[in-house]
């Protein structure tokens, strides 16, 4: 039995299928079939049925791929001991952002990292919170960016910024002439929410104690910020934006822009990992970019901020 051959087992159990397990794992497909039908062979027992379709692992091969993952993630950890203790870049690091972070926060930083560090083999995936657990959980990502949210204790936590929420509003929509926002003024406005799921969401209603949230789904599900932001500009209702957002706008498109009334809701953005996180060098030297990355005043609660959760 060797690391190769659970390696490819894991691959197989995640795509279901020979050909893409084998395009994963940058072998052929007869190399990677040899390979797990020898360990098998070598166990006594079938891991996957080949008979159906998608593949689909045996009972025993669920046992063996559990076990598999722990297997490979204390032999990942040697490496990163070495690693850690040499202040090394080296090797993979997975990061999970939330979709409303990522379109604001990665080009500030990314973008540059991988330029000048043409080594680091860095990646990013965008999951909703509920998603960025489990994949922590299951050790499919090293570290997490995500807005501080209940049901975090298990995780190692590191304040990255702190994020006011602005409105969005339509020309055409009553609040346009308001200087500010208050959570009684969108009470019978038309608003573009986010999905159940997304932390951004489900903390604005929670602050706003919005009525009119149903009314938005009805209307779109499965939106993202960007899309709600071109019905807003072609004339329909409010949307609700990330401070962050705001700096990427054009003079005209922060037209729109309205602030909140005090207080005004806030999220802070932290970096999370599992409580057996290792490699704290990589992680402190990504913490710094990307908080050089951010505005000065955004690295502390302003006194007039209510800090959501």
């Amino acid at each position: 039995m060797t690391i190769q051959q659970l390696e490819y087992i894991l691959a197989l159990a995640k795509y279901r299928h020979f050909a893409k397990a084998a395009d994963a794992c940058e072998v052929t497909q007869p190399t990677l079939s040899s390979m797990i039908q020898k360990l098998e062979e070598e166990l006594g027992c079938k891991l996957f049925d080949r008979k159906r379709q998608p593949i689909t692992p045996t009972p025993t091969g669920l046992a063996v791929i559990r076990q598999a993952k722990e297997v490979l993630y204390q032999a990942r950890k040697v490496k990163e001991a070495v690693w850690e203790e040499q202040h090394s870049l080296k090797g993979s690091f997975t990061i999970g952002v939330l979709p409303t972070v990522a379109p604001y926060l990665l080009p500030r930083f990314f973008p540059q990292l991988l330029n000048e560090y043409k080594d680091m083999d860095l990646r990013v995936i965008e999951l909703k919170t509920n998603m960025i657990k489990r994949a922590l959980d299951e050790q499919a990502i090293d570290a997490a960016i995500l807005a501080r949210v209940g049901g975090l204790d298990d995780l190692n936590l590191t304040t990255l910024y702190y994020e006011q929420f602005y409105a969005y509003v339509s020309e055409n929509d009553p609040l346009f002439s308001h200087k500010v926002v208050k959570t009684t003024d969108l009470t019978n406005g038309f608003l573009w929410l986010l999905d159940e799921g997304h932390c951004f969401r489900d903390q604005l209603v929670k602050f706003c104690q919005l009525p009119a949230a149903t009314r938005s789904k009805k209307a779109y599900t499965l939106g993202s910020i960007e899309t709600f932001m071109r019905m807003v500009e072609h004339d329909k209702g409010i949307t609700f934006i990330p401070e962050l957002a705001v700096h990427q706008l054009t003079d005209c498109q922060r037209r729109l822009v309205r602030p909140f009334a005090l207080p005004i809701p806030t999220r802070e953005i932290i970096m999370a990992t599992r409580k057996d996180f290792i490699r704290k060098s990589l992680l402190n030297f990504l913490i710094d970019r990307i908080q050089k990355s951010v505005p000065k005043e955004m690295l502390k609660p302003q006194p007039t901020a209510r800090l959501i959760l």
